[in-house]
């Protein structure tokens, strides 16, 4: 379970381009689950994602995970945290030129110290499961947007996440790969994964799979 007591986001606090980016968000996101944000842009959705998953520290309030207060940790023990609890697929899959997709996939699993033997073969295994592995040595410029987007989830898993953040998943896709995306998320979901998500999109917010919907507005959750 992640909980957000006041969690407050200001960019260039004290200047003349001060920007509340959140402003005290108090959410609970419950472990096993599957959550999407949305709301317009600017509404925070991103800025919420990044405090959640320790890509970013709260300027005030405070992030707990599993009770323990995570977003006063040293950056160290963030880093760790990072790398062991979630797995994030961006919007524009961030993958990197001139590395397979095989080799993208496994760039997570380095820091932890995995035998490169253990790690290429669970980067494969995950490969073949979203049905890539006759494009695991293709470089990462030579893969369709959906096939990008499969690498993407894959790298996202192969560290072993209990929580999957993603952020716009869906945002470039067409309507048959936002199914192959929607049926994906339901498998990491029966699999026990907590997925929590930003969207834009009634495909992604309106599935049986989601369990429950949070709309952001002008940095904090709208009032019905």
């Amino acid at each position: 379970m992640i909980e957000l007591t006041e969690v407050k986001k200001i960019y260039n606090q004290g200047k003349e381009n001060e920007v509340a980016a959140v402003r005290g968000v108090s959410l609970i996101i419950e472990a096993d689950k599957v959550t999407v944000l949305k709301g317009p842009s600017g509404s925070g959705k991103t800025t919420l994602l990044t405090l959640i998953g320790c890509l970013a520290r709260p300027t005030s309030g405070r992030v707990r995970l599993r009770g323990e207060m995570i977003s006063s940790l040293p950056e160290k023990f963030l880093t760790e945290l990072r790398r062991k609890t979630f797995g994030f697929i961006f919007q524009q899959h961030n993958l990197i030129r001139g590395l397979s997709a095989l080799e993208n996939v496994m760039l997570p699993g380095y820091p932890l110290g995995i035998p490169r033997a253990r790690l290429a073969a669970t980067a494969l295994d995950l490969l073949a499961q979203l049905g890539l592995e006759h494009r695991a040595g293709l470089t990462a410029e030579h893969l369709s947007g959906g096939e990008a987007q499969r690498v993407a989830i894959a790298r996202a898993l192969v560290n072993g996440p209990e929580v999957v953040i993603a952020d716009e998943p869906t945002a470039n896709l067409d309507t048959v790969l936002t199914q192959q995306f929607l049926e994906i998320a339901a498998r990491l979901k029966s699999e026990g994964k907590t997925m929590l998500m930003t969207s834009h999109d009634p495909r992604i917010w309106q599935a049986p799979l989601v369990d429950r919907v949070i709309t952001l507005a002008d940095g904090k959750e709208a009032t019905a």
